[in-house]
């Protein structure tokens, strides 16, 4: 050790300096230290920046934990369970060079059955059509909608002589229940939230199309590989195709057709109309 060899050299200050290329102030000072290693230059008693005296004591004697709370415990909140055919359903926009577009999209909210279409607008008839597509492609009964309040889905407050929405009218004629999320509550929807996300991600933000056609493309190949490849956790590791086909066994009154009839495939219609 350098300081310790310094320290016991009988040498000069200069010749010391000259030979471990240092500071002859340096030599000097290491000279006059009774030890070896750097002095501390921390305080002497280190304190907390956070934490009191008192409660600096009360962890240092293991006290650190507050007592049990007695009573009953709320249990936390889970969704309820439904029978497939309870839909999500929700509007999202997505851009490529050519300009804009909205992603209309359906998720199963037990299945997780994904359906998506692509449109140059979003009206209440493009909705209406989309609802009527979702209802063709599915070899199941849908008995439960969900969207936000908007105007693509449901008339609002002030529009109250307004004839019944187009929209609840293809429910209606297939007996289907529509519910609406609460107002300023766009989470109560939000697992066709969390799927638009997912959309996204695989698609538009991580690449760039220079046509809607690549985007649709793109699309296609990734709703028929979510739906018919990913097995998803909250399935016990089937795919959605999967889990549907165990429901045809299990329920099949619940079905208008048999799934295994249905060609290989997204069951996803894409289109991009104006």
């Amino acid at each position: 050790m350098i300081r310790r060899a310094i320290q016991n050299s009988k040498e000069s200050i200069a010749k010391l300096s000259k030979y471990y290329n240092l500071n002859p102030k340096t030599i000097v000072k290491w000279k006059k230290c009774l030890f070896a290693r750097d002095a501390d230059m921390g305080p002497k008693h280190a304190r907390s920046t956070v934490l009191t005296l008192e409660e600096e004591a009360v962890i240092r004697h293991s006290i650190s934990r507050l007592p049990d709370v007695d009573g009953e415990v709320k249990p936390k909140k889970t969704f309820k369970q439904y029978p497939i055919g309870y839909f999500h359903i929700d509007i999202a926009e997505v851009r490529t060079e050519e300009g804009k577009l909205y992603l209309f999209v359906a998720i199963d909210r037990t299945s997780k059955f994904t359906y998506v279409e692509l449109h140059n607008t979003a009206t209440k008839p493009i909705a209406a059509e989309f609802l009527r597509n979702l209802i063709k492609t599915l070899p199941y009964k849908i008995h439960t909608i969900l969207t936000d309040n908007g105007i693509q889905f449901t008339n609002q407050k002030r529009h109250k002589y307004a004839f019944k929405h187009i929209f609840d009218r293809v429910c209606t004629d297939n007996s289907i229940e529509h519910r609406l999320t609460k107002v300023s509550h766009p989470w109560t929807n939000g697992q066709v939230e969390r799927m638009n996300k997912t959309l996204k991600n695989a698609t538009v933000k991580k690449y760039y199309y220079q046509s809607h056609q690549q985007l649709k493309e793109h699309l296609y190949d990734f709703v028929m590989a979510y739906n018919y490849a990913k097995r998803l956790k909250t399935l016990k590791g089937l795919t959605s195709f999967e889990f549907i086909c165990l429901q045809w066994t299990q329920s099949p009154e619940l079905f208008i057709l048999s799934p295994h009839h249905h060609t290989l495939g997204p069951y996803t219609f894409i289109s991009i109309k104006k």
